[in-house]
């Protein structure tokens, strides 16, 4: 989750002495066996090491950067939410003189200061799948179109519902109480798709159709995804169709449904393209989701900032957007009439984690 967001993948807890016991750990940089002894040197600053997503980011700098010449130095919160080690990361590439850098911003609005400082000495600064707050703080931002992923998997269950001439009753799993622009824009997405009216498409919860049982939290994990199907059942036992913010939250839902008797009796769409995702689609517990790049958001990076190295250009917005679009492809082995999608096959080949 995505993103994120785009997407926050876990709880926010910022530590400032965990972050001062990273700068000899995972906040410190290095070469990560990008490029030659004599090239530019490159960042990549995720929000942590070990989620999935972010491992497959690292892996998409690398490959950049040896294609490129780059040297790449990469570093890391010790967790969600950690601003401190990644204003130090910011320090470190400053330090080292690096060209630019690509971050996940752990704060969005916290990391502005440390990224004006860079952009001050002349570094092209890049978010990736996170925007800044504000979001032209950085130069660009590349992402996932969430509103779009969400309206992909909508489009799906709506062919579907129709093709199974089947009335929705739909239970909503997003991310939590903030409002969060990636849980919005999925969210709205999805309604959207689907055809449903979403009132104000910035924020959660206000449509009026009464084919939404009703919205809960899922924190983006499966212990969430659980307990927030559990609470719709108990409120309309009658859903069958359920939006989820992300594959773990699907995976939690789908628990609550078998242990409710109803999993063969409900359809579930989300979104990531995480590989236990798409292996849940194959198993039929996910009907759809629709599948993020991370691989290619840090591989794009890295390439903008070769060329800004070389001759000073800056990455441009794809048309119509205020960010680079990284893309993003519906996954399902239910294809639909009018519903340009991919297969499980194809998602395991392509997915991440």
């Amino acid at each position: 989750m995505r993103g994120s967001t785009l997407i926050r993948r876990g709880r926010l807890g910022p530590a400032l002495t965990a972050a001062a016991l990273l700068l000899g750990t995972a906040a410190c940089g290095g070469d990560d066996g990008g490029g030659s002894g004599g090239g530019e040197i490159v960042g990549l600053i995720t929000k942590t090491d070990t989620n999935p997503f972010f491992v497959k980011m690292k892996e998409g700098a690398q490959q950049a950067a040896a294609k490129q010449g780059l040297k790449l130095q990469s570093f890391a919160g010790k967790q969600d939410g950690d601003n401190e080690a990644q204003v130090q990361a910011i320090e470190n590439l400053m330090s080292s003189g690096a060209k630019g850098f690509l971050i996940t911003p752990n704060d969005s609005k916290a990391i502005v200061p440390s990224i004006d400082k860079a952009k001050q000495q002349g570094m092209l600064v890049i978010a990736l799948d996170t925007p800044t707050d504000p979001a032209n703080a950085v130069d660009a931002t590349f992402a996932t179109d969430n509103y779009q992923a969400g309206k992909l998997v909508g489009q799906w269950a709506k062919a579907k519902f129709d093709k199974d001439g089947k009335q929705a009753k739909i239970a909503m799993l997003d991310l939590n109480a903030n409002q969060v622009s990636v849980d919005v824009k999925r969210d709205q997405g999805f309604l959207d798709g689907f055809g449903i009216p979403v009132g104000d498409a910035n924020r959660i919860g206000d449509e009026k159709d009464p084919r939404i049982v009703g919205h809960d939290v899922t924190d983006g994990a499966e212990d969430g995804g659980r307990t927030a199907m559990e609470n719709l059942l108990q409120k309309d036992p009658s859903i069958n169709l359920v939006y989820t913010i992300n594959e773990p939250a699907a995976a939690g839902a789908y628990q609550a449904l078998k242990a409710a008797g109803k999993d063969k009796a409900v359809t579930i769409v989300s979104i990531d393209g995480g590989c236990p995702g798409v292996d849940n689609v194959k198993k039929g517990v996910i009907g759809a989701t629709s599948m993020q790049f991370p691989l290619k958001m840090a591989s794009l990076g890295v390439e903008a900032i070769a060329t800004f190295a070389k001759n000073g250009e800056k990455p441009k917005a794809t048309e119509g957007k205020d960010f680079v679009d990284t893309g993003a492809q519906l996954i399902t082995d239910q294809p639909q009439a009018g519903v340009e999608a991919k297969d499980s096959a194809w998602g395991k080949q392509n997915c991440w984690g």
